[in-house]
């Protein structure tokens, strides 16, 4: 018989457009799982959805689950069978727990089996009880309940569609029950309408307005912005993130233009764009050269009727918004930017960590002192830092949260500052996001890590560590963005030292718990060094470098050295020597050697070979030139190699045994300077 396809539609009331993703992944996950722990073969499966739908759209099922065949051992075949080879009691008890006869056992390896075959059942019986439970197994962060009803979803059920090519699969959840019938679109279509097969799914949504497909839909987004953007000869400013929310809000898209007033664009470019972009889900306009239009796009969820009555609407929604930002920037350059910081004195950072002032003044301390580390001229950082917060007490960013930083910028421009100083007021806030960019200027550099680190220390003070998914500060980001910082800047700084600075300024005297914090933000910075390394590392060069993260520069030379080295001739060889002398020197008690003990050649050449190469090792792995520290170090494989098949280390004389293993040991701490060799896989 041929598959058919499957389709399972579970209509809704309007969900959150930024949990529409999640929840497509997720029941294409478990389709997936529950269709093959059925054995039930299929095809492709698809998941689609819009504001008020999400399905499930499975190609080539097959209409039986597949026959099963098992085998259980029964008791061994002495006692199974009498001294005539007729089933004993004991294999009769068998076979009738087994459900089969006797005479159909078999004899293997000295014991008795049931061969066990289950015929497969027609998969629309299976899809009664397996599609309910689909729909029940969805997870989501925030449910709702209605009625009487004890059932918890996103939002309240109002339709399910089931369908085997033409055939209803049956079942009912929370008092709905599936059908053929679908919704069409609110305004445009004439209500509900029929599905005839499951294969006719979306082209019977596209009839009646409803474009299922997030694939197709997102494209005809697109595609009108860029050509209503072009008949206004601008360009489209399209974001993927809003791409992405916008196309979850429209089932049948349509694009419009419309205007403001020029006078706005006298507003700082960012201050006419979050509002229209972040409140009012706006695409921006602009010219070739990227200069602001006054021009906005819009997605109507609809047809193309009235479109003039739409773009007033949402010009009128505009211009309130821009009117209100006009008003805050007006009243926020009544007095300069530099003006606006006494006011963080009333403005907690944290609970019992002070004010975002007492902040702003530990900032200033850290980028001097980093500053110094780096031997760079902290003046404009620390005139950076000392402003870094003044524009959360404005009127624009009070209103407009997103602007932090941003209005920063654009005030200390307006007063004259420094140029590095006003980019770095918005740079210390990067990355704001996955895939945001780093802080260009040295003053943005130092300031975003300063900020960075006195947000992880104040917050693990408290014991608020990161666990599981809860991140509320937003701390994985922050060191996340340290790491990527220190790495592209190639600055060779130790995060426990400016930890201890941080600790310091806040105050934090306990001994016990500023060892703990160390620890806590070394275990810490570890996890997100992993991560950034696993795009492009071996994991077991990952594991081999990842023990002391201190310096984060450093470790990511390490790793690249290391992961270099191995690509050379002989680099597999030369890690077991590595390898030998590791495993013994965990024995050492001490590095402290007599180089007048050593009698026998083999330990004299290598004790040789060690001190002629240790200086120079040293040096470059100072110069963080650990490939060239590594190409040193192999030198030692042969007369290592030499020393082991010769001497024995573990020698009766305990003083010998001592020097032998302190020489170890010694040569040890050299390679562990670059890596724990031991963990690399050969």
């Amino acid at each position: 018989m041929e598959n058919k396809t499957l389709l399972l539609e579970i209509g809704t009331e309007e969900i959150p457009a930024h949990a529409m993703p999640g929840i497509l992944n997720q029941l294409k996950t478990l389709a997936e799982k529950s269709l093959t722990e059925a054995r039930i073969d299929f095809g492709a499966i698809k998941t689609l959805g819009t504001p008020r739908r999400f399905a499930l759209l499975v190609s080539d099922v097959a209409t039986n689950q597949a026959n099963v065949e098992t085998e259980k051992r029964g008791p061994s075949a002495k006692i199974a069978f009498d001294k005539e080879g007729k089933p004993s009691k004991a294999a009769i008890g068998f076979a009738r727990g087994q459900k089969v006869q006797p005479e159909d056992l078999i004899t293997r390896d000295g014991y008795i089996y049931a061969v066990i075959r289950e015929q497969g059942k027609p998969s629309a019986e299976i899809f009664k009880t397996l599609l309910p439970k689909i729909i029940c197994d969805l997870n989501f962060p925030n449910n709702m309940r209605w009625g009487d009803l004890d059932f918890k979803f996103i939002r309240p059920l109002r339709w399910i569609v089931a369908l085997f090519d033409a055939e209803i699969i049956p079942f009912e959840v929370a008092n709905v029950k599936s059908g053929r019938t679908s919704r069409g679109h609110r305004f445009l279509s004439a209500g509900d309408f029929e599905i005839a097969t499951a294969g006719d799914y979306v082209k019977t949504c596209a009839a009646n307005f409803v474009i299922v497909d997030q694939n197709e839909r997102r494209d005809m987004i697109a595609a009108q912005i860029n050509d209503v953007a072009a008949n206004k000869n601008g360009v489209a400013e399209i974001t993927d993130d809003l791409l992405e929310e916008v196309l979850y809000l429209v089932e049948y898209p349509t694009a419009l233009a419309g205007s403001f007033e020029e006078k706005y664009l006298q507003l700082p470019a960012e201050a006419v764009i979050t509002p229209m972009r972040d409140h009012q889900r706006y695409f921006p306009v602009k010219t070739a050269d990227g200069a602001l239009m006054p021009l906005f796009i819009t997605i109507r969820n609809g047809g193309k009727e009235y479109l003039d009555i739409v773009q007033h609407g949402n010009e009128r929604v505009l211009k309130a918004r821009l009117e209100d930002a006009q008003f805050f920037f007006n009243e926020d350059r009544k007095k300069s930017l530099a003006a606006h910081r006494d006011k963080l004195k009333t403005v907690v950072f944290q609970e019992g960590l002070g004010t975002v002032y007492e902040k702003t003044e530990r900032l200033v301390k850290l980028v001097e002192k980093i500053s110094a580390m780096l031997d760079v001229d902290a003046t404009n950082a620390i005139r950076a830092a000392e402003l870094s917060k003044a524009d959360l007490v404005t009127g624009m960013v009070t209103e407009f949260t997103e602007l932090q930083g941003v209005m920063g910028r654009e005030y200390a421009k307006l007063d004259g500052e420094n140029p590095e100083v006003c980019a770095a007021i918005d740079e210390h806030y990067m990355p704001r996001f996955a895939g945001d960019a780093q802080p260009k200027t040295t003053a943005g550099k130092i300031l975003s890590l300063a900020d960075k680190i006195d947000n992880i220390v104040a917050t693990f003070s408290r014991g608020l560590v990161p666990t599981g998914s809860q991140d509320p500060f937003a701390l994985r980001r922050q060191a996340l963005g340290i790491v990527n910082l220190l790495s592209g800047a190639r600055w060779s700084l130790s995060i426990s030292a400016i930890v201890e600075l941080a600790m310091d300024l806040l105050n934090i005297t306990d001994k016990v718990g500023r060892e703990k914090i160390q620890q806590d933000v070394a275990d810490f910075m570890r996890l997100r060094v992993k991560n950034v390394l696993s795009n492009s590392t071996r994991y077991d060069v990952i594991d081999a470098v990842i023990d002391d993260v201190d310096d984060v520069f450093a470790v990511t030379l390490k790793a690249a050295a290391v992961e270099q080295f191995l690509k050379t001739p002989d680099a597999t060889k030369i890690i077991q020597s590595f390898v030998r002398v590791s495993n013994l020197a965990k024995k050492a008690e001490t590095t402290d050697l007599d180089a007048e003990l050593f009698k026998l050649d083999a330990e004299k050449v290598l004790y040789g070979a060690f001190a002629a190469i240790k200086v120079a090792a040293d040096k470059l792995v100072d110069k963080k030139d650990f490939l060239g520290a590594l190409d040193v170090l192999k030198k030692l494989s042969t007369p290592i190699d030499s020393f082991f098949d010769s001497v024995m280390v573990m020698d009766e004389d305990l003083t010998v045994r001592k020097n032998r293993l302190a020489l170890l040991k010694s040569i040890d701490n050299l390679l562990a300077k670059i890596a724990d060799f031991g963990k690399i896989v050969q």
